[in-house]
């Protein structure tokens, strides 16, 4: 164990609600006769097997620095009482509901320790960083900060249903919510509160997708607000830095967009510690000091007071000018896109997890799924910081219909490089209209002599579900324009630098990987039936063994298949089998989640099934049918 500045103590606890429901809970405190303030990470995560190694390791670091850290289970998850609900409070519900209700009757039990302080810090990262969100929205007022990492957002994009991530995201959630409680740590109510969990479940997909629009993000307390710059977060973490920007900001904000995978990066460590040393016990040690946002750019990190920057300046792009295509029919002023289905196989992973398949590979086999327009070689570096825009002048032919546009950065040798993507769903044919899509943030510079290359395309399977017609749109270049935000060579402000700390090393945990492992990502062409299937198989799977004597195994295959001419051909499957087991004990369970997708002209088609085994028997099994509006 390194040495930090506090001794600390480990306990579990039962943290009770109003309503009686008790809900699991580890604590890590600090060794000292006063009281101290707490960070909470609240999440539906399971914080005794799940998040066991995470936790080992940053929350001692936490409590060895002052501050005693808490992690509690949400309401029907791990070892927590009650029954789940999916849908409520976290993901794309615009309502906190009951997660972030809870959560703060949790964070009111807390405040109210006689070794607590009475000021509480947020932590979560994912869906645990949106609920934070909410949760300090309800203004307890024992809540001081907060840390958000990644926070989850909306299941749609420019009004788009998403494909690759909602559903795997979905089947996941549902799996990790019909988990039975440990005995270990449950005793024998186990079964009962498993079979009660499991008689509640409602699948999530169909809530998410009808919740109406989130509105911009706000931030209710001083906030650190982290992501990675390929993490769909990234934008919500820029609307948070901007409203805490300016002469009407709210609570104080800073932003640090970094070139990690979705997580927590043990980097960020530090500055959380800043933020609560601040906020929870009035030691100035220079949080505030830090820009509004902090980015990595290629190979620096940069800086920037307040956000917006005063340094970014609009660059446009006119799609007949700076920007342009060939294959424009004479005396036709319009350039029809119509894409075939499997455009999008190259997008890469939509929540990148640091795995190698996960980022978007070349882009010229995408590039000539597209209609693509370029720039000359640029004369001088181009150092894009924001979100660019797209204003389109354009006309559809039949039934709704999807702009699909890519940002790549072309090399000398023709290497083409994703740069940013936006999406925007068509709703009604006819036109001329107007419609404007919004990329996602970037912060990638393009060398000298490389080349700005816009895409469009009129699908991007698997990550959004195709239109129901193959016939694409058509776009009038002369009315057409790219805007990029751009940052003019400027003084960085502030501290830039991040170190990781010294960790506790984590309990050991026994891996065992799969015999017959799967391929990250493997995508077929069936040249006869003009189909692409690909399929996905995350790290996660494998067998570990906890030092308690648990035995964790998972398995988790997705796959996609779509015809090259049949948008409606589109199917997605996501099967998740989670087994736990303590041998010594004989105690044996499994759970098994399916959902299936298909689409039709007007709506979603999903079939989602659930069974549950103790030692191999069937002890339940149900199936979900519904039909979700596109």
């Amino acid at each position: 164990m390194p040495s930090y500045p506090y001794r600390t103590t480990r306990e579990d606890l039962r943290v009770p609600l109003p309503d009686g429901t008790e809900l699991g809970a580890r604590l890590w405190r600090p060794v000292t006769d006063e009281p101290v303030p707490v960070v909470l990470e609240y999440s539906t995560d399971r914080l005794t097997d799940w998040t066991a190694t995470d936790d080992a390791r940053r929350h001692p670091w936490i409590a060895g620095h002052g501050h005693a850290a808490v992690r509690v289970d949400a309401r029907g998850h791990g070892n927590s009482g009650g029954v789940p609900s999916l849908s409520s409070g976290s993901s794309g519900s615009s309502a906190p509901g009951g997660l972030a209700a809870d959560g703060a009757e949790v964070v009111r039990w807390l405040a109210a320790r006689p070794w607590c302080s009475g000021r509480v810090g947020l932590l979560g990262t994912g869906a645990a960083g949106e609920t934070a969100l909410h949760l300090a929205a309800l203004a307890p007022d024992a809540v001081h900060a907060a840390v958000v990492v990644c926070p989850d957002g909306p299941h749609r994009r420019g009004g788009a249903a998403l494909a690759a991530d909602g559903h795997t995201r979905a089947t996941d959630r549902l799996a990790d919510a019909a988990r039975p409680p440990d005995p270990r740590y449950v005793g024998d109510d186990w079964r009962a509160m498993w079979l009660a969990r499991l008689d509640a479940l409602e699948p999530p997909l169909a809530d998410w997708l009808a919740a109406a629009p989130a509105p911009a993000p706000v931030a209710a307390v001083p906030t650190l607000a982290v992501a990675g710059w390929s993490d769909p977060s990234a934008g919500t973490v820029l609307a948070l830095a901007a409203a805490g920007s300016g002469p009407a900001a709210g609570p104080a904000v800073r932003a640090v967009l970094g070139p990690w995978p979705h997580g927590l990066p043990d980097e960020i460590l530090p500055e959380a510690l800043r933020w609560y040393d601040h906020w929870l016990r009035d030691i100035d040690a220079g949080a505030l000091a830090a820009p509004a946002l902090r980015s990595w750019r290629t190979d620096h990190w940069c800086g920037d007071d307040p956000w917006p920057s005063p340094a970014i300046r609009e660059v446009h792009y006119g799609l007949d000018g700076p920007l342009r295509t060939a294959g424009t029919a004479s005396g036709d002023r319009w350039v029809h896109v119509r894409s075939p289905q499997h455009t999008g196989l190259d997008a890469g992973a939509p929540v990148p997890l640091g795995r190698p398949a996960d980022q978007p590979p070349d882009q010229r086999e995408e590039d000539g799924r597209s209609v693509c327009f370029d720039s000359r070689p640029l004369p001088e570096p181009l150092d894009p910081l924001g979100t660019p825009t797209l204003a389109l002048h354009l006309h559809t032919a039949a039934g709704p219909a999807l702009v699909a546009a890519r940002l790549c950065a072309v090399a000398p040798d023709g290497t083409s490089t994703l740069l940013t993507r936006g999406v925007r769903a068509l709703t009604a044919p006819g036109g001329p209209f107007d419609a404007t899509v919004e990329f996602a943030p970037t912060g990638a510079a393009v060398p000298t002599g490389h080349r700005l290359r816009l895409a469009l395309s009129s699908t991007y399977w698997p990550w959004i579900w195709p239109g129901p017609e193959p016939a694409g749109f058509a776009l009038d270049p002369s009315r057409s324009t790219l805007t990029l935000p751009v940052r003019r060579p400027a003084p960085d402000t502030g501290d830039l630098t991040f170190r990781s700390p010294t960790l506790p090393l984590p309990p050991p945990l026994q891996l065992t990987e799969p015999l017959t492992a799967h391929p990250e990502r493997v995508t077929v062409h069936d040249i006869g039936r003009r189909e692409w299937r690909t399929e996905l198989s995350p790290a996660t799977d494998g067998t570990r063994t906890h030092p308690d004597g648990l035995v964790r195994a998972e398995q988790t295959v997705t796959a996609y298949r779509v015809l090259t001419a049949t948008p409606l051909s589109a199917r997605a499957r996501t099967d998740r089998t989670v087994r736990l087991e303590r041998p010594a004990a004989g105690w044996d369970t499994t759970v098994h989640t399916r959902t299936e997708i298909r689409c039709d002209p007007t709506h979603l088609l999903a079939h989602t099934q659930v069974r549950a085994e103790e030692a191999g028997n069937v002890v339940f099994t149900r199936e979900w049918r519904h039909r979700i509006p596109r």
